[in-house]
């Protein structure tokens, strides 16, 4: 499933370079914002995949996966750092989901888990394009963590409650749960 849900957001994750291309076009002079604008649907598979196996580390290997498709077969203009980023955005989204045990998912924990994944990748971006004492440093971190928190966070719970309320996740560790509102668990159920 890890393998699927990264060859699937690898994928996902292009388009959502081409959205960023033209959103940049779109904005004018105020383009070089529009990665922070959508940066958070560059995080999704990392809470979707710990939501849907909890187990650790899932959505690390998942965010790397998604980042080893965007550059192996469709060619991401960022290259191999995108790995590292990939790896990076996997932590902090995991981060949140790793603190409750992986036994808590509600709103909050997938909105912290989109604004740390945005947050802490945002500090190596800002280190490799030499954002640090720009005018737009902070302007760049709030448009990227609101980002993460809504498209990377929030969109992400969405998601998995859509495919759990199918039935398709049954066989996996979120269909051994249950909840009293048909989307997805706060608790895990032994």
């Amino acid at each position: 499933m890890v393998v699927v849900l990264g060859v699937v957001f690898g994928f996902l994750y292009w388009v959502f370079v081409q959205a960023w291309n033209l959103l940049a076009i779109a904005m004018g002079p105020a383009g070089d914002l529009a990665q922070h604008v959508l940066f958070g649907s560059w995080l999704l598979v990392g809470p979707v995949a710990v939501a849907i196996l909890r187990r650790p580390g899932v959505g690390v290997i998942a965010e790397m996966l998604a980042a080893i498709i965007e550059v192996v077969f469709l060619g991401s203009p960022v290259g191999p750092l995108l790995v590292l980023s990939g790896a990076l955005q996997g932590i902090g989204s995991e981060l949140p989901f790793a603190l409750t045990r992986y036994r808590r998912f509600g709103w909050g924990v997938f909105a912290a888990s989109g604004a740390l994944g945005a947050g802490l990748v945002f500090f190596w971006t800002a280190y490799r394009f030499g954002w640090y004492g720009q005018d737009l440093f902070t302007l760049r971190l709030i448009v990227q963590v609101l980002s993460g928190i809504v498209l990377g966070g929030l969109l992400a719970k969405v998601i998995v409650r859509a495919l759990d309320r199918t039935g398709v996740l049954a066989n996996f560790a979120i269909g051994a749960t249950s909840s009293s509102d048909g989307g997805i668990p706060e608790r895990r159920v032994r």
